[in-house]
């Protein structure tokens, strides 16, 4: 059983017991967390499409740390001008675990 919900803007498809990393989450470490936003659910070949979101199916994740993602260096420059900027930036994340898939 797999469905595709929505965490954050975002799109993931999601199995029960995965680990993913999601743009961070207003949540404690070791809370739960309800995801309303479920836009399809596959129950063993029987799949059901949402318009936009399937009705009464929720994710339960559980919230495991809070995280920084890698650098990344962004770099600008203009030839010939003597122009060079170097910015850095790294990307807050929350490592979730998903703990269930309920669809009605």
């Amino acid at each position: 059983m797999y469905a595709i919900v929505e965490i954050a803007g975002q799109q993931f498809k999601v199995e029960k017991d995965q680990q993913i990393f999601v743009h961070r989450l207003a949540a404690e470490e070791g809370s739960s967390v309800d995801f309303e936003k479920v836009l399809l659910v596959d129950n063993d070949g029987k799949v059901n499409v949402g318009a936009p979101a399937v009705e009464g199916a929720k994710v339960t994740v559980k919230v495991l740390s809070h995280v920084k993602g890698d650098k990344v260096l962004v770099f600008k420059k203009k030839r010939r001008k003597g122009y060079q900027k170097l910015n850095g930036h790294r990307q807050l994340f929350t490592q979730i675990q998903i703990e269930s898939i309920s669809a009605n």
